[in-house]
C-alpha cells in the first residue's frame, strides 16, 4: 500500500476531461482522503489539450506533485506531452480507439483500454469517461461503490436509467482493467483514509463564501476567467440572502457600481483579472479620493493584454499597489490557501469600511481554481467591523446650517461616514480635491489637508499575521518568500532541503500593501540567502522587498512564467545550488 498517489487524465477539451476528474476526486474525498488538484486547460470552449493532475494523500497536501503514478489518455498527444512525469513503475491508461503508443524512454507501463467500445456498446460513447474512472479503481482495488453517490448527484435529474447505466460503465471499466492487470490489481492500492468529512473547493468558492458571510448583498461584475466562479457562486446565493448580482457591460462599469453600493451602505464587491483591473484603474482612483469602501478580487493570470488567460501567473502585483494615477491610500492582501482566501474576503470587507478605502484581494489562477480539500471553516472566528459608519437615520441639526464634514479631518485619517439620505446630512461628493463638505476646492493648504489625512490611514492598518512564518531557524543558511499559491509548494520544498543539512525558514506576504517590513526585516536580517519564488518575469515581488527591506544583496530570484505553477524540485534545487 501508499500513501500518496498522482493521478492525472488528459484529452481534448469538451471531451469530458473535467467530469473525470471530479468524478474520480469527489468519491475518493468522501472516503477521507486529502486531495489538491490543478487543471490545465486552453482558452477555447472546445478542443485544444487539457488535463487535470489530482494528487490524493492521507495527510493533508497543497502542492502539485513532482511526478506522476497515473496517467488516463484519452488521446496521443495526452501521453506525448505528459509521459515525462511518470516515475519507475507508473501506468498509463489509454483509449485503445487511437491505438496508443509509448516512447521507449518511457519510466511506465501502457494498458489500452477500449473506453470508447465499452461505452458504445452500454448505449453512448459519452461515457467514456465513466469507463476510464473505473479502470483507475482497479488499480487502487477500490469497490466501484465509492462512486454510486457522486453519480447519483452529477446524473440524478436525468432519470434512474441514466445513473445505471453509468455506474455500468465504470463497473465495465474496472473489471476490464482487473482482468489486464492479473494478479497487479490493486498496484497503487492507497492506505486506508480516516473517513472525516471535509470541504473539496477551489478558492473562488471560498471567496464567494467568505464574502456572503462577511455581510456582501451585491456584486457588479463582468465574467472573465480565472474570476468567474466567484461570481456564479453569488449568482446562486445572494438572492436566497436578500442580494442579487448584476452582469454589467464592462469593468469599468461593474468598478463604478461597486462604488455606489457601498456609497449607498451595502457591502458591495466586484471580482476581475489582470485586463478588467487595468480598465477599472481610474474608478479606484475615485473611491480613493471619495474615501468610499470598495472591495475587489484580482485572480491574476498570464498577461500582458489577453496573454495566457487559463495560466498560472503572478504579474499584477506591481499594478495592484502602484496603478493609479496619483496617489490614494490602498490595501492589498494575499491569502495564501483556500482557508485564508476565506476569512482574508470577510476581512478585506472589514478593512475597506473601517478605513474607508478600496481593497484589493490579490489572488491567482492556481489558488482560485485548484481543487483541494479543505477542513471545516469555523464562523464563530467571524466579525463583522463598519468603523465609522453612523447608521442613524436623523443626525442633529447644526447649528451653522452648514453641510456635514464627511471628509473631516481627523487624528487617524478616517472622517465620519454616514448613509445618503440621513437627515441633517446633506454634503457634497465629487472626484475632484474637495474640503472637510465635499465642496470643490484648489486652495494649496486645503490640498495638503486632506491628502495628509487620507494617507494617515496606512500608518493604522490592523491586520492579523500580515506575514505567514516557519521559522525554526535563529541564524538560516536561506529564507524563502513567496505569496499566493506557492506556499504549499515551497512548504513541501522545505522538508527536502532541511535533509540536504540546508537551514531553511519561510515567509509568505500575505499583506503587499502596506508593505510588513517589521515582520519581514528580521527573518531578512537572519539570514545568509534569501530566494524570493514568484511567477513572473521581473521579480516584483522581490523589488518590493528590496524597497522595503533592503538587504538587496542578500536576495536571488527564483522565477517561472512560462504558465505553470512551481514544483517542489524546483525550489528545492534551486536553494541547493545556492551552497
Amino acid at each position: 500500500m501508499i500513501n500518496q498517489l498522482s493521478w492525472k487524465v488528459g484529452g481534448q477539451q469538451g471531451e469530458g476531461i473535467e467530469s473525470t476528474g471530479e468524478i474520480f476526486s469527489i468519491a475518493l474525498n468522501r472516503l477521507g482522503y486529502y486531495l489538491y488538484g490543478y487543471r490545465h486547460f486552453s482558452s477555447r470552449i472546445k478542443g485544444g489539450h487539457t488535463n487535470n493532475k489530482i494528487r490524493v494523500s492521507t495527510t493533508q497536501v497543497r502542492s502539485i506533485s513532482d511526478d506522476l503514478d497515473i496517467l488516463v489518455a484519452f488521446d496521443q498527444e495526452t501521453i506525448d506531452v505528459n509521459y515525462s512525469e511518470l516515475r519507475e513503475g507508473g501506468i498509463v491508461i489509454a483509449d485503445a480507439k487511437f491505438n496508443p503508443t509509448l516512447a521507449a524512454d518511457s519510466k511506465g507501463t501502457l494498458y489500452a483500454v477500449p473506453f470508447t467500445d465499452i461505452a458504445t456498446d452500454l448505449g453512448t460513447s459519452l461515457m467514456k469517461n465513466m469507463v476510464a474512472v473505473g479502470a483507475s479503481s482497479a488499480l487502487l482495488d477500490l469497490d466501484i461503490k465509492v462512486y454510486q453517490e457522486v453519480v447519483e448527484e452529477i446524473f440524478g435529474k436525468k432519470g434512474e436509467q441514466v445513473v445505471a447505466k453509468n455506474m455500468e460503465a465504470v463497473k465495465a471499466g474496472a473489471d476490464f482493467m482487473r482482468e489486464q492487470l492479473g494478479e497487479n490489481v490493486g498496484a497503487m492500492q492507497l492506505e486506508k483514509a480516516d473517513g472525516k468529512k471535509r470541504m473539496f473547493m477551489i478558492g473562488n468558492d471560498a471567496i464567494a463564501m467568505g464574502a456572503l458571510a462577511g455581510g456582501a448583498r451585491f456584486m457588479p461584475a463582468y465574467p472573465i476567467t480565472p474570476a468567474s466562479e466567484i461570481m456564479e457562486y453569488l449568482i446562486v446565493k445572494l438572492p436566497q440572502f436578500g442580494g442579487t448580482v448584476i452582469q454589467t457591460e464592462d469593468e469599468i462599469a461593474a468598478c463604478t457600481m461597486a462604488i455606489g453600493g457601498n456609497y449607498a451602505g451595502v457591502r458591495t464587491l466586484t471580482a476581475s483579472a489582470g485586463p478588467g483591473l487595468s480598465l477599472m484603474m481610474e474608478a479606484i482612483g475615485l473611491s480613493g479620493i471619495t474615501e468610499t469602501p470598495l472591495v475587489i478580487v484580482d485572480t491574476q493570470r498570464g498577461g500582458p493584454s489577453t496573454g495566457l488567460p487559463t495560466k498560472q501567473e503572478q504579474s499584477d502585483l506591481m499594478a495592484m499597489i502602484y496603478g493609479t494615477h496619483g496617489e490614494i491610500p490602498k490595501v492589498v492582501m494575499a491569502p495564501s490557501t483556500v482557508q485564508e482566501a476565506f476569512y482574508d474576503a470577510v476581512e478585506a470587507f472589514n478593512i475597506a469600511e473601517e478605513y474607508q478605502v478600496p481593497v484589493i484581494l490579490l489572488t491567482d489562477l492556481q489558488l482560485s481554481l485548484g481543487k483541494q480539500t479543505v477542513e471545516p471553516l469555523d464562523y464563530s472566528k467571524i466579525e463583522i467591523r463598519r468603523g465609522k459608519l453612523d447608521l442613524t437615520k436623523e443626525l442633529p441639526e447644526r447649528e451653522d446650517k452648514g453641510y456635514f464634514k464627511r471628509f473631516e479631518v481627523t487624528e487617524d485619517g478616517v472622517s465620519p461616514r454616514i448613509i445618503p439620505g440621513t437627515k441633517n446630512g446633506i454634503y457634497h461628493v465629487t472626484g475632484v480635491e474637495h474640503d472637510e463638505t465635499g465642496k470643490p476646492s484648489e486652495s494649496a493648504p486645503n490640498r495638503k489637508a486632506q491628502m495628509d489625512k487620507r494617507m494617515r490611514k496606512l500608518n493604522n492598518i490592523k491586520f492579523d499575521n500580515p506575514v505567514h512564518i516557519n521559522a525554526k531557524h535563529d541564524e538560516a543558511d536561506v529564507l524563502v518568500i513567496g505569496f499566493n499559491s506557492t506556499r504549499g509548494t515551497i512548504e513541501e520544498a522545505m522538508t527536502r532541503i532541511e535533509n540536504d543539512g540546508i537551514k531553511v525558514n519561510h515567509a509568505h506576504i500575505r499583506l503587499l500593501h502596506p508593505f510588513p517590513t517589521a515582520e519581514l526585516l528580521p527573518l531578512v536580517k537572519s539570514a545568509k540567502k534569501v530566494v524570493v519564488v514568484e511567477n513572473n518575469a521581473t521579480g516584483q515581488l522581490a523589488n518590493i522587498i528590496k524597497m522595503n527591506v533592503g538587504n538587496a544583496e542578500k536576495i536571488t530570484n527564483h522565477l517561472k512564467y512560462d504558465g505553470n505553477p512551481f514544483l517542489p524540485h524546483e525550489i528545492h534545487t534551486k536553494c541547493k545550488e545556492l551552497f
